[in-house]
């Protein structure tokens, strides 16, 4: 089978159909990804007294599966573009069930480390970015609607994985609730088998054409050269080096480094998450530490969880809108500016009531970064080269997302008040949204001086981004026209090789 990286021209997406289907599949994908590593917490103070180890030492179970989501983003990516969303996905959820089921049987916490984090870690890695990816290629006027929906499996799951974790943890312990979450997790294969590829036979048949009738070619052109005892000159060391560098470059794009808007967005996510993650770790904690009793504690992250399904999809349903799809990096850079705001204004909270209103604020805001966090890369960098994108990303995401929960846990220890956490924190993401949002603005102002630029320069070969849109959708393989080309081509490399 060839590789969907050399498929050929992307059918249009159908905006519809079975892509709701696939939305459906990257839902439980999504969901599992996010929510795993944050659920599955409720075990550790039950294996820290079996195992007896240190609270940092069994939190490193979570710190390497988080690691290892984020840091597997190329190799994920990698293999997208070499086989496709669909298997992808299914031996991911098979890698998840396997780490699981292993570490229902390990003896020591190092053992752990491989099995829940490393093995379990890099088949959530292998469901979270085809699911993200596929959505790209099966919508295009509905994407931030699908991605919003997407989205919101993280938070369902968060929701219906704390109890369900509780419930088995009290009746089967850590060592039984693992198998059962080992069988949980081979569900993202049935998720993964909803992946199914666009317009998959019809490209293949004209690929086996094309290397058919490339092969007459080259085979005609060899005996050529064998009759009239002409060398066939060997590629140089160079030409070998660039062959090289165009492969690796064809399943990840290192190209987008070069990319404006790319490094941009790049820059904002890195220096976002170092306060990203952080409040929703020492939320409970604080709530604690000013009084609050363990229950109604735990209840803020329930409603910040609620709130935060509510918003992914209404929030995907917003930026769809004429209004502010043409200029959703906008909307982007205002939702993590918000985040931060309230973060700041989280120590002035100091009662149970001013938590509340915090933790339906905070998972508004959340809700929002996280629906959009995709769809504008993909804004930037075009669905064809998004696959590429977000590998590079997700890794370069990887060190801030484990930073930034320590660095909070520093300042609490050093100062001895959780406020100073929330403060750094929300002064982190206002400076994101703001560098965003100012950095945006330059983009948007040299992409349109770019296009005045070159209309003036040759008017006729310019066409708006609606047009290329268009004809980019319009774009079908078909048999007959585009095998057309290759023959003549075939004729003429016939003629050249003759006339040598």
């Amino acid at each position: 089978m060839p590789s969907p990286a050399n498929a050929g021209p992307a059918p249009s997406p159908p905006d519809g159909g079975w892509g709701w289907v696939v939305v459906f599949g990257a839902f439980i994908s999504i969901g599992f990804a996010y929510a795993f590593p944050k659920g599955i917490a409720i075990f550790f103070k039950e294996i820290q007294g079996f195992f007896d180890t240190s609270y940092s030492e069994i939190a490193w179970v979570s710190s390497i599966m988080l690691a290892t989501t984020y840091g597997a983003g190329p190799i994920s990516s990698i293999l997208v573009n070499r086989y496709g969303s669909r298997p992808v996905v299914i031996f991911g959820g098979l890698l998840c069930g396997i780490g699981m089921v292993s570490a229902a049987f390990c003896t020591s916490i190092l053992q752990l480390y491989i099995c829940v984090g490393f093995i379990t870690g890099f088949g959530l890695a292998l469901n979270l970015q085809p699911s993200v990816i596929i959505i790209g290629k099966y919508f295009l006027k509905r994407r931030p609607i699908a991605n919003g929906l997407a989205m919101a499996g993280s938070p369902v799951m968060l929701c219906t994985l704390a109890p369900l974790n509780q419930f088995l943890f009290d009746n089967f312990g850590w060592r039984g609730s693992f198998l059962i979450l080992g069988a949980i997790l081979l569900n993202c294969c049935v998720a993964g088998a909803l992946f199914r590829p666009i317009g998959a036979p019809k490209i293949q048949s004209n690929e086996e054409v094309k290397e058919v009738l490339k092969e007459e070619v080259t085979k005609d052109a060899m005996e050529m050269n064998s009759s009239t005892n002409i060398p066939v000159e060997t590629k140089t060391e160079e030409e070998e080096a660039k062959d090289c560098c165009e492969k690796i470059n064809k399943y990840l794009d290192f190209s987008l480094f070069k990319h404006r808007g790319f490094l941009i967005y790049l820059i904002g996510n890195v220096l976002m998450f170092l306060g990203f993650f952080a409040p929703i770790v020492f939320l409970a904690p604080y709530a604690k530490h000013i009084g609050i009793d363990e229950y109604s504690a735990a209840f803020l992250l329930s409603i910040l969880a609620i709130v935060d399904m509510i918003a992914r999809p209404a929030t995907g349903i917003i930026a769809n809108s004429k209004w502010v799809r043409p200029r959703i990096q906008y909307f982007f850079s205002f939702s993590i500016a918000f985040n931060g705001a309230c973060h700041l204004l989280c120590p002035l909270a100091s009662g149970y009531k001013g938590l509340v209103i915090y933790s339906v604020f905070f998972g508004l805001a959340f809700g929002m970064v996280c629906a959009m966090l995709f769809e504008t890369l993909m804004d930037l960098v075009g669905a064809t080269r998004f696959t590429s994108a977000v590998g590079l990303v997700t890794i370069a995401e990887c060190c801030t997302i484990l930073l930034g929960p320590p660095i909070g846990g520093t300042l609490i220890d050093t100062f001895g008040d959780y406020k100073y956490m929330f403060i750094k924190c929300g002064a982190v993401m206002v400076l994101a949204g703001t560098f965003l949002f100012i950095m945006n603005y330059y983009n948007y102002r040299m992409l349109a001086k770019e296009k005045r630029k070159a209309k003036e320069e040759d008017p006729k070969s310019v066409r708006t981004e609606s047009e290329g849109r268009n004809n980019l959708n319009k774009d079908t393989v078909q048999d007959g026209p585009e095998l057309e080309p290759l023959r003549e081509e075939q004729e003429r490399l016939k003629k050249e090789v003759n006339g040598t």
